[in-house]
């Protein structure tokens, strides 16, 4: 099984430029994203990305808190492609679980990407909210885990195995910090997993021999050592 390569990233440039990339096979974006990309408006700039980004699966998420009000952004945000899974956060920002608010969006058919996720017992919960015909991702934080000392591959190897009882979710690798995340998502067989241009161009590189890393680390601190013109 291919483990899939999505970009996480909202600048528009950067999407144009990754879009046409055969090693890409979707995109992902969350708020914080689109701010930092300097969108004022938040449709206008989703809806200029999907001028380039038509075919390839793109996640945009929502950023209301209130349930009611997610339901509301969620039908929105799902009429501006076909290729477009709406992102919902497991839990809103008192942390409760949006259990309501993803099963109605599943019901009605509406692609989700299941965000912020991090144990076990929120997978339980997700799934047992969905359609079983409808496409759905669960993004597990595995880098942000990590972050805090926590090995994230118990709770992938166990959140795959659940999620196998329905072919329409697929698990995916977010917070990626690294690119041999991208070989621990492979070998656990994960769907999908997001991260950013510079970790993509890590991977495209793969495969190079020790030897030839040796000479150019060499090489890198003897051609940074000539134009300091260091001396002892």
């Amino acid at each position: 099984m291919k483990t899939k390569i999505f970009c996480d990233i909202a600048d528009f440039k950067v999407i144009k430029h990754y879009n046409k990339k055969k090693i890409v096979d979707g995109f992902t974006t969350n708020p914080s994203l689109i701010r930092l990309a300097g969108a004022k408006n938040y449709k206008n700039y989703c809806l200029k990305i999907l001028k380039i980004c038509k075919k390839k699966p793109i996640s945009f998420e929502v950023f209301a808190d209130k349930p009611e009000d997610m339901l509301s952004q969620a039908y929105k945000i799902n009429k501006w492609g076909k290729n477009i899974y709406v992102k919902i956060p497991v839990v809103n920002s008192k942390g409760i679980f949006m259990g309501k608010v993803i099963n109605e969006l599943s019901m009605q058919g509406i692609k989700l990407n299941i965000t912020a996720v991090y144990t076990v017992d929120q997978t339980k919960r997700i799934l047992k909210c969905l359609n079983k015909k409808t496409r759905t991702i669960i993004s597990i934080f595995a880098g942000r885990m990590a972050d805090k000392g926590k090995d994230p591959v118990p709770i992938f190897k166990k959140s795959i195995f659940l999620s196998r009882r329905n072919k329409n979710v697929e698990i995916l690798w977010a917070s990626t910090r690294e690119a041999y995340n991208y070989t621990q998502a492979r070998n656990l067989k994960c769907n999908i997993i997001t991260m950013p241009p510079k970790i993509i161009n890590k991977i495209e590189n793969f495969g190079q021999d020790f030897r030839s890393m040796t000479l150019s680390t060499v090489n890198g601190f003897l051609i940074d050592s000539k134009k300091s013109k260091f001396s002892l």
